[in-house]
């Protein structure tokens, strides 16, 4: 097609693990636009998963929560200040893949000649987009994965059979950093090491901490293999709980970055985690993953890795520690080992 744009804003507001499954439409519209200018809006973490894809030329953060439960009268005053940073950077083109209301205004006050929002009954302002054709309308269905309804967003552009799994790099310095940790925690190279992340940022969500300790116990008995216990922000006030609960040999790591978390897990012959958002991290640094899914089918968010078992349950709290333990060591036959970095 004949469409060119020069200086593109997309609009990527979702979850940690959201922003993960949308990198196969931003590689994808890096491909179609080689020469262009990428912004992308995102969150906080999401943008430190934006700026370790490589897809952006810059990133805008913008705290949506905050201006969404936040006093309203800052919030309101916050919006103008975004809407007044992205007018002042001219664009000519806005993707929205996630379309709110609010996400299509900010599209829409950007000023931008050409607008390509998601279609999303009930949530978008579809009459605030211009661009045609018109992506197909999101039917919301459990049966698509989300990697596939960012991508039909982007159908208008001519964009066809991209490739669906997200991939992310590791920089050297995160590779670095974390090997000074393993190494500080005597993490022998000669051990395979198995991540383990209890959180899920919903309790509901969250296989009991007891039972993953029980893993690792079970891990280390039997495979020679070294856990590597990782902590998330929302459950940091656990981490006591966890140095009582888990077997001495096990690495607790609390305090990584994103981009040091996906670093670590690159390392990694498994990693074992409720459905949450650093599983998708794991998968699209190539890491087999085990996934504990307090639901009894396949949905839309499940990750998209070249090597993974998805246990599905009406409670993750019924999954039993073998059946987690067996599907782990299905993958650890694999023979991948943990690696340290050469310094």
């Amino acid at each position: 097609m004949t469409f060119n744009p020069r200086n593109i804003l997309i609009i990527d507001f979702g979850q940690l693990g959201d922003v993960v499954m949308s990198l196969p439409a931003l590689r994808a519209i890096r491909g179609q636009f080689p020469h262009a200018r990428l912004t992308i809006a995102v969150g906080k973490p999401g943008a430190e998963i934006i700026n370790l894809s490589g897809y952006a030329d810059e990133t805008i953060q913008v705290d949506r929560v905050a201006l969404r439960d936040g006093f309203k009268p800052l919030s309101v005053l916050r919006v103008f200040d975004i809407v007044k940073d992205v007018r002042r950077r001219k664009f000519d083109f806005v993707i929205d893949l996630h379309s709110f209301s609010e996400t299509n205004l900010l599209g829409f006050f950007s000023r931008a000649p050409q607008r390509l929002f998601a279609r999303r009954p009930g949530r978008s302002l579809d009459f605030l987009a211009n661009f045609n054709p018109k992506p197909p309308i999101d039917q919301n269905d459990p049966k698509q994965h989300l990697v596939d309804r960012y991508l039909d967003v982007l159908k208008p552009l001519g964009i066809k059979d991209a490739s669906r799994v997200p991939k992310l790099l590791i920089r050297a310095e995160d590779d670095r950093a974390v090997d000074f940790m393993l190494r500080k925690a005597k993490a022998d190279a000669g051990s395979p090491l198995v991540g383990i992340f209890p959180g899920a940022g919903h309790p509901g969500r969250c296989w009991p901490i007891e039972k993953f300790s029980l893993l690792a116990d079970f891990f280390i008995r039997n495979d020679n293999v070294r856990p590597i216990v990782f902590v998330g922000p929302e459950e940091r006030h656990l981490v006591a709980q966890m140095r009582t609960l888990f077997p001495p040999p096990c690495v607790i790591l609390d305090k990584l970055s994103i981009a040091e978390l996906a670093a670590a897990q690159s390392r990694l012959a498994v990693f074992v985690s409720n459905d949450t958002g650093p599983v998708h991290i794991a998968a699209a640094v190539g890491t087999p993953v085990v996934v504990l899914i307090d639901l009894p089918t396949p949905h839309a968010y499940v990750p998209l890795a070249n090597s993974q078992r998805l246990i599905f349950s009406e409670s993750v709290t019924a999954i039993e520690v073998e059946q987690v333990y067996a599907a782990t060591r299905e993958l650890l036959t694999a023979g991948r080992t943990s690696t340290l970095f050469a310094s």
